[in-house]
């Protein structure tokens, strides 16, 4: 033991002159450690750089808004620019990298290490007896102080292979599932963006009268409390009637804010930057499709759904998922086969040799995971039926939403059918009013209210409808349809457009086959107005009617299937007062009579502009219905003729 008591006593030294180097080591990284771990807020500086970059990035790249904007338009702008869609979009993208990540786990690994090895004394030892314990060797080494080392191994594990393969086809799933999942908010931004256009659309089309009403309300609300001061109207009286025109106003405001609301909504979806103002083109609402009524019709719609639907599909995807799991943890309990090979290299001058080829094969398997097969068993059974019965439950709920959505739409046509009955008697009654007044306070303030009930009823047919082409959506997107095509000519917002429009069209032949073969057409009308009082102005009168055909969407205009609409006045003197008849008459091109009709109210003595001009609105609004059909239909105008 004498003859080792020289070196540990230098190898002690030597640690003792090394200690004081390696503990100020050890405390710097200690403290530098611990300055990490501080909290550090975010500074205001940082955050508004945050917000602005942000801003900036929202609404980066878009296509500036150019002229009205059709349906097809809007659904073509939120599809490219919603931040939504978008983050989908990069889900999708995502997955499909982390699919071509796990193919290459499925690779044989080729690892190469290379180094440099230095130490300051030299590595070595000596050898002592077993059974004396006595020094048998003088102290050697056969590793320099400093070498260079390195190799390259190239190894393949079958084991970890089989779990990569299983762990590829999952990602490859994955893929599927995301897709399904972009779908899904595709669908409910072409359903919103249906839902916000029609609502936007009505408000944009009535918000001038509704303005100009509001004014005039507001104007009536200061005449009638300037003739309760000045004892013109009993002071109950005055105030019965301010009250009326504020509930007239309230309704008017509550309709108006209620759908100008849907415009803000439509520019949410299309990403643009708060404050952009746009025009939606004021296009001819198409009719209401009829919806299948028979049960062959109604299982034809729930196959289609149980076939199409997003959330279905990714249960589909999301079982294959589950199947390869239950396979992949029977193939962890096979064993496992290595094999290897590769070269090294080592600058050691002492070596014999310094390069080297050399490989190898091993085998392990894990003896103790053989007792959980019957629990990786009964674990991937429960697996499978949970999925089952997870995806009937998601099925019946999509055959209920079919069912509804399909009674949904019958009761918004009907709901549509009733307003737009209730708004045609509250336009005649306003007109009616308007022809029978006397120009006294109390005459014009019923005017003014049956005028304010009048528009409030045509804002409640915008929203009927609005709300029926919801529904009419509803129903394709519970049965799954796209309505966006596989392939598009171009990334412009027109080409984009299109697209959509096509798609729009041969998406719903599939539900609406009843009236989407039809083409929807605006056939125009020719209008004029004949057998006036010399005192009359005509032109107001044929001005007052040609707002009626234009604010109920009805065009005018002279083309090479315009039909043409006179309205004959004549008027004869009653007992009490004028009696006025209106005859109304339509004509195809060739001459031949469509329809012939006279409407008849009564007005005072003293025929004025004003009164005849309210009863030929009153006239034409009589015969609504009529002409919305010969608009709509041009090659059954004729056999519709009563």
């Amino acid at each position: 033991m004498s003859h080792l008591h020289p070196m540990t006593t230098a190898m002690s030294r030597t640690s003792l002159r090394f200690a004081p180097l390696a503990a100020s080591v050890a405390l710097a990284v200690f403290l530098t450690g611990c300055g990490i771990a501080t909290p550090k807020p975010l500074t205001h500086d940082e955050i508004a750089k945050r917000v602005q970059n942000d801003t900036a990035a929202m609404y980066k790249g878009q296509e500036p808004l150019n002229g009205a904007l059709t349906l097809s338009d809007v659904m073509a702008r939120s599809l490219k620019y919603n931040l939504d869609y978008r983050l989908k979009l990069m889900e999708t993208a995502l997955s499909k990298g982390l699919l071509d990540v796990s193919k290459l786990d499925m690779l044989p690994k080729l690892t190469a290490d290379a180094g440099y090895r230095w130490r300051d004394n030299d590595s070595g030892g000596t050898s002592i007896g077993i059974q004396d314990r006595i020094v048998s060797l003088r102290p050697s080494t056969s590793e320099e102080r400093a070498h260079l080392l390195g190799d390259a191994t190239l190894s393949w594990d079958v084991l970890d292979f089989g779990l990569s393969y299983f762990r590829a086809k999952q990602a490859a799933e994955d893929v599927n599932v995301t897709d399904e999942r972009r779908r899904k908010v595709l669908q409910n931004i072409v359903q919103d963006t249906r839902d916000a256009y029609w609502r936007a659309l009505g408000a944009q089309r009535l918000l001038g009268e509704a303005n100009s009403v509001a004014d005039n309300i507001q104007a009536a609300l200061q005449k009638t409390r300037e003739a309760e001061r000045a004892g013109i109207l009993p002071p109950v009286e005055g105030l019965e009637y301010q009250r009326a025109l504020l509930d007239a106003m309230s309704l008017v405001t509550q309709k108006r804010t209620e759908m100008q609301l849907a415009k803000r909504e439509l520019a949410a979806l299309m990403n643009l930057a708060p404050g952009t103002d746009f025009t939606l083109a004021d296009t001819s609402e198409a009719a209401l499709a009829p919806l299948p009524s028979n049960q062959d019709q109604l299982n034809q719609l729930e196959q289609m759904a149980l076939e199409q639907r997003p959330e279905l599909r990714e249960e589909d995807y999301k079982t294959r998922i589950d199947a390869l799991e239950a396979k992949k943890q029977i193939t962890a309990l096979f064993p496992n086969l290595n094999l290897f090979g590769g070269i090294g290299y080592d600058s050691n001058k002492y070596l014999y040799n310094e390069n080297w080829t050399q490989g190898g094969l091993s085998m392990s398997m894990n003896l103790v995971r053989l007792a959980g097969i019957p629990a990786i068993k009964r674990t991937n059974k429960a697996r499978m039926e949970v999925d089952d019965a997870r995806r009937m439950a998601l099925s019946m709920a999509i055959v209920t939403q079919v069912r509804v959505s399909v009674e949904r739409y019958k009761l918004a046509v009907y709901d549509h059918d009733l307003a737009q009955e209730s708004a045609s008697v509250d336009q005649r009654l306003a007109s009616i009013s308007r022809a029978g007044s006397d120009n006294q306070l109390t005459s014009d303030l019923e005017t003014l209210r049956t005028q304010a009930r009048s528009l409030v009823s045509r804002f409640q047919e915008a929203s009927s409808y609005a709300a029926a082409q919801s529904a009419y959506g509803r129903v394709l997107n519970s049965v799954g349809i796209d309505l966006m095509p596989e392939k598009v000519e171009g990334s412009d917002v027109a080409s984009l457009s299109r697209a959509i429009q096509a798609s729009l069209v041969d998406g719903e032949k599939h539900v609406f086959t009843s009236v989407v073969d039809v083409p929807q057409v605006d056939r125009p009308f020719v209008l004029s107005v004949t057998g006036l009082p010399a005192k009359v102005d005509a032109t107001a009168v044929r001005s007052a009617v040609g707002n009626v055909f234009t604010g109920n969407r009805l065009v005018l205009g002279n083309g090479d299937d315009s039909l043409a609409v006179e309205l004959r006045y004549s008027a004869a003197p009653g007992k009490a007062a004028m009696r006025a008849v209106w005859d109304v008459t339509v004509q195809d091109k060739t001459g031949k009579a469509l329809m012939k009709q006279s409407y008849q109210s009564f007005l005072p003595d003293d025929v004025s502009t004003r009164s005849v001009s309210a009863l030929a609105e009153a006239a034409v609004l009589s015969v609504l219905d009529k002409l919305r059909e010969f608009s709509a239909a041009p090659a059954t105008a004729a056999a519709n003729t009563p």
